[in-house]
């Protein structure tokens, strides 16, 4: 059984050997405009707004499917720990993906175009899209773009998208209460009353009881 630590560091590695002769990648295209024009005034915060309530979602079924399938080739299950997907990732990726401002029309340029490329690499190499491929066929096709530094030219453009999913998905993750918990985090916890710190920790930063 592979831990998800491990998962993440066979996703930054490469693959020592790759074919030698291969017909050129699929391209990146972009897609198409953003709908939405943001929340104007500031929301009402006593509000619970549910997706799309804001601003149309951007992601079609197949895109979300594609999605989904490399949310959980980076962050799998893990024993007790969910995986991407379970944890809802793909949710805040469309949500983030559809906001009209800079930050998220730049990524949303990049994802999109990234998605189409992951099926269209997955058809062009085994007549598949990436959902349906086997799961050593999509790591084939991940190891190729998993780390940028060391991509092939005419990938490039493939591992920066690779690159900035990766971090989407991990920051998506990690703040969940999922996440939370596999990374051990115990804030925002409420406490019936603070007693201060620990006294050993006082002791070990050589501070008295009482500050």
């Amino acid at each position: 059984m592979i831990d998800r630590r491990t998962t993440l560091q066979w996703m930054l590695a490469v693959s020592a050997s790759l074919p030698l002769a291969r017909p050129a990648a699929a391209p990146l295209t972009p897609g198409p405009a953003v709908a939405g024009t943001g929340y104007g005034s500031d929301p009402d915060l006593t509000h619970i707004y549910r997706p799309g309530e804001v601003w149309p979602l951007t992601l079609t079924p197949a895109q979300r499917r594609t999605a989904a399938t490399l949310c959980d080739l980076i962050l799998p299950a893990a024993g007790s720990t969910p995986s991407a997907t379970a944890a809802g990732v793909v949710d805040f990726l469309d949500e983030w993906l559809s906001a009209p401002y800079p930050r998220q029309r730049t990524d949303r340029d990049v994802i999109i175009a990234g998605l189409a490329w992951m099926d269209a690499e997955a058809g062009r190499r085994f007549g598949r899209d990436f959902a349906g491929l086997e799961g050593a066929e999509q790591r084939a096709i991940c190891d190729d773009i998993c780390y940028l530094p060391r991509a092939r030219p005419e990938l490039a453009e493939p591992a920066r998208f690779f690159a900035r999913y990766r971090d989407l998905t991990a920051g998506a993750y990690y703040s969940t209460a999922a996440g939370r918990q596999d990374l051990g985090y115990v804030g925002n916890v409420p406490l019936p009353r603070f007693e201060g710190p620990p006294h050993d920790l006082l002791a070990r930063l050589g501070l008295p009881d009482e500050l």
